[in-house]
């Protein structure tokens, strides 16, 4: 879901979803300077601050955000929680070791597993095209579902628009629609409201549109709602206790959490935004785990343990994806991005932004992994490079 920097072509659509609105806001200030805790996977202090500690407080006190957490497994094999800044501006509560967060695209990952496994069930075919599926709901202005593959939707070639660029278009709405219902049917036709930006196929564009059309097309196939499917299929199996699909109306997080924030002016404070309705995301963004739940989500998915070999293949085969992040060096299959890492080799992950919160992710195949959530939304390229060197730097066993 958001993206917190507007792009002015193609390339610049640097961050997934509604934040792309904040164009011009620069980083808010931050509010509290770093009250770090570093701690293992049982809870237990690690000592002194290592490298992956000092990320997270520079993440607070150079890159302006209330706070940050993460989970990292390093090359030794072990877990470690981080927390760094404050879960609650108003109270000064430290924020809590992995706490729940939203984790806005990531649920994307989710809904491209469950197709998947459909596909490998024989009930989804991935070059059908949408019109199968979901007959007459992808028309207008250009639009046709009949022109667009399933695969198209899952690796972000469709074309189709993004209903956040008509659904959002000033800063202030994060603030102002944060409590808004929107029924998955209506960002569609929001979105088909406008033409596409090329023909299926010929090039790569993210849009949060392609991601409720397969959700749809899931219930199509299920006659099960997409939230349940994704429950069944991934978080029960995984034993992802706090990680959960929000019900109809329900705008709190569960579970201990830090609060979100989110700023919609160069220089403005911090709003809370914890409390919301995240039906914006639907089965492009609605999902709330936890840093460590999310980490594991990841490393199961990159072992095959959710899906058979041949869909395996199929969502870890990329094409070039230009903007996916300002940095460069990411290429997208279906539901996964490959990226290449400043010490050499590949992870991958995907990552995610919804009103309070910015999670990023990446996962290797000789098993390290990182997971840092911030809580607060990236309003400039150099918020969101600090939160994406973080992971690198965690992988790498950096301090840059």
């Amino acid at each position: 879901m958001p993206r917190t920097v507007r792009r002015s072509t193609s390339s610049r659509r640097t961050v997934r979803g509604v934040a792309g609105v904040l164009a011009a806001v620069v980083a808010g200030t931050a509010l509290t300077g770093p009250s770090a805790f570093a701690g293992t996977g049982t809870g237990g202090h690690a000592g002194p601050k290592d490298a992956v500690q000092r990320q997270l407080d520079r993440l607070v006190g150079e890159g302006g955000f209330p706070g940050a957490l993460a989970s990292v497994r390093g090359a030794d094999g072990r877990v470690r929680d981080y927390t760094a800044g404050t879960g609650d501006l108003r109270t000064h509560r430290p924020v809590p070791r992995d706490g729940q967060v939203r984790i806005g695209s990531n649920t994307k990952t989710f809904t491209a597993v469950v197709v998947l496994q459909l596909v490998g069930e024989g009930r989804i075919d991935l070059d059908a095209p949408v019109e199968r599926y979901l007959p007459g709901v992808v028309r207008g202005h250009g639009n046709d579902g009949r022109k667009i593959t399933v695969r198209h939707l899952l690796q972000q070639t469709s074309g189709l628009p993004d209903y956040d660029d008509v659904l959002f278009t000033r800063a202030e709405d994060l603030v102002d629609k944060s409590h808004s219902y929107h029924e998955p049917r209506r960002l569609v036709d929001a979105a088909l409201t406008g033409a596409p930006h090329f023909a299926p196929g010929t090039t790569w564009e993210y849009s949060n549109t392609n991601y409720v059309l397969a959700g749809l097309i899931v219930e199509r196939v299920t006659e099960r709602p997409i939230g349940e499917e994704i429950t069944n299929r991934v978080i029960t199996p995984l034993g992802l206790r706090h990680t959960y699909w929000p019900e109809v109306g329900e705008q709190r997080l569960r579970g201990i959490h830090p609060h979100g924030y989110v700023a919609v002016a160069p220089g403005a404070p911090w709003v809370d935004v914890t409390d919301m309705d995240p039906s914006l995301g639907w089965a492009a963004g609605q999902l709330v785990s936890t840093p460590d739940e999310l980490r594991t989500f990841f490393e199961a998915l990159l072992a095959g343990k959710l899906l058979r070999p041949a869909q395996q293949a199929a969502m870890t085969k990329t094409v070039p994806a230009p903007g996916f992040e300002p940095a460069g060096g990411f290429e997208y299959g279906l539901g996964v991005a490959r990226h290449e890492l400043p010490c050499g080799g590949y992870a991958w992950g995907h990552g995610g932004d919804i009103q309070g919160f910015e999670t990023r992710n990446l996962v290797t195949r000789d098993g390290r992994a990182a997971v840092v959530a911030v809580t607060g939304l990236p309003t400039s390229e150099q918020m969101l490079t600090k939160v994406n060197g973080s992971v690198d730097a965690a992988l790498c066993d950096t301090d840059r």
